[in-house]
């Protein structure tokens, strides 16, 4: 199961919403004989013998894995119980096959099981579906009337980017019957419209419409402010969920309940990204200089997370010239991935940049029969006692005046070089020296073995190893850390 099918299956269940599974692309199975728009059990009794065997081979992988989801699951012919099991329908998108089952199963479980949510209200109740630019017509907006009644003469208000909208109604359009919304050509106009049945509505002021928010009708005992509070409630409960003045990325998605689904899934434990700023519909070059703020605060996250939206040209050129990355996708999965390896892109880029600076803790003891050259470079034996030992580290001798001998050059065990080694490792070590002073420190005059080799960390490099390294130091490597930190007093 993909990982949206069982946030999927876990979101129908915490809202206990009855639902079907359609078992798809039964027709790429080899051998498939397909029956077009056919009743699925007509289908699959047609088919040769080793095609239902692998039919039914294949299903059962299907029932083991929603199985371990927690679910009881049963074909939809079979199905002991409607309310303990969830039918599966099996369908091919492409030949129709199983479509005419699932839609009669549809209308048969919704009789069954929400026969008092089935019955018409006079008391309105619509959503905004899509805001679309119309030739002719101007902004309209398509929405479902699921109660009550629109009129031509109606006062609706709706909720927009800058706040709510009080518009007179110009126009309720359907399509012909038995055509869909989407495709462009004519539309039946209408004074009236009773629910349930989805409505374009020709209005002014209807640019900056919100799509997935209510819509409501100015009555003459309504109180237009009350209203207007009303609509934007939901936006406002959403905005309020992010921090403007922190740091964090921008996003963006086509709808109300696509937005409330990102930061959710933003927000939560496995995921953990900060949001800065958010907006609905299209990314244009406004969104793009808001995200371009993090810049100044933190480069890593000028991102903008478009969620199923479209980017304008301008706004990816404006995007382009300021460094400003664009992720965009359809599935929430997606992005996530995308971002992540961006992130993880930006981590390695920082190591790289910040090598030399990032000092790991170690503790060395010198091997007295180890020692290969006494003067820059000092070349000598050592153990790890503790800590990680690592190529670019800065050394020093504690029990000498804190006396600095120059950087680690290189490393060898067992004569192959290592860019690492760790504790109970025997290693050679080769010392360069990065000043003059640390040129003229010799192995016999400053130090001998019996002084132990500390690296010389600082507050920089420890705020580094907190940012990047966090994971490749042990909970002992940390006690070292403070060890050091107490020894070289920083603060």
């Amino acid at each position: 199961l993909e990982q949206q099918t069982i946030e999927s299956l876990n979101m129908l269940k915490m809202r206990k919403t009855p639902f079907i599974i359609a078992l798809n692309k039964v027709d790429r199975m080899y051998g498939w004989k397909p029956i077009e728009n056919g009743h699925f059990r007509q289908t699959l009794a047609a088919q040769e013998d080793h095609v239902q065997q692998e039919f039914h081979k294949r299903y059962n992988q299907a029932v083991l894995a929603l199985n371990e989801q927690g679910m009881n699951v049963s074909l939809y012919w079979e199905n002991p119980d409607i309310k303990s099991y969830v039918s599966i329908v099996p369908t091919s998108a492409i030949t129709g096959e199983g479509v005419p089952d699932i839609l009669n199963l549809l209308v048969e479980l919704t009789q069954v099981m929400m026969t008092d949510r089935l019955m018409h209200v006079e008391h309105l109740q619509c959503t905004v579906l899509e805001v679309k630019q119309i030739e002719g017509l101007g902004t309209t907006i398509d929405v479902i009337l699921i109660n009550g009644t629109l009129r031509e003469t109606d006062t609706i208000v709706v909720c927009g980017l800058g706040g709510p909208i009080v518009t007179p109604v110009r126009a309720l359009l359907t399509p012909h019957p038995m055509r869909e919304m989407r495709v462009k050509g004519s539309y039946l106009h209408h004074k009236e419209i009773e629910a349930a049945q989805g409505v374009k509505i020709c209005a002014n002021d209807l640019e900056g419409a919100l799509a997935g928010t209510p819509l409501f009708v100015l009555g003459p005992e309504d109180d237009e402010e009350d209203l207007k509070d009303e609509v934007v409630s939901d936006v406002q409960s959403i905005l309020g969920q992010v921090d403007k003045s922190g740091e964090g990325v921008c996003v963006q998605a086509s709808t109300l309940g696509s937005l409330e689904a990102l930061l959710e899934f933003l927000k939560s434990p496995d995921v953990k990204i900060p949001v800065s700023g958010i907006s609905i519909g299209p990314v244009h070059k406004r969104d793009v200089m808001q995200a371009s703020i993090m810049l100044e605060r933190k480069k890593e996250y000028a991102v903008i997370l478009a969620f199923d939206v479209e980017v304008s040209k301008e706004a990816r050129e404006m995007a382009k010239e300021l460094k400003i990355k664009i992720f965009t996708a359809d599935i929430i999965y997606h992005l996530f991935d995308q971002f992540t390896a961006y992130m993880e892109k930006v981590k390695e880029d920082r190591k790289k940049e910040t090598e030399m600076d990032a000092t790991f803790p170690c503790v060395l003891k010198i091997l007295p029969t180890c020692i290969f050259n006494k003067k820059d470079p000092i070349v000598l034996g050592v153990e790890v006692l503790a800590g990680i030992a690592r190529v670019g580290s800065p050394l020093c001798v504690p029990t000498q005046d804190f006396v600095e001998i120059g950087r680690i050059a290189s490393l060898e065990k067992n004569h192959k070089p290592v860019d690492k080694a760790y504790v109970g490792d025997a290693v050679a070590m080769k010392v360069n020296s990065t000043t003059a002073l640390e040129a003229s420190r010799m192995y016999g005059r400053h130090f001998d073995h019996s002084d132990e080799l500390v690296s010389r960390i600082s507050r920089h490099s420890i705020d580094l190893l907190k940012e990047l390294y966090r994971d490749e130091l042990t909970k002992e490597d940390w006690q070292l850390v403070l060890k050091l930190k107490h020894l070289f007093q920083i603060q």
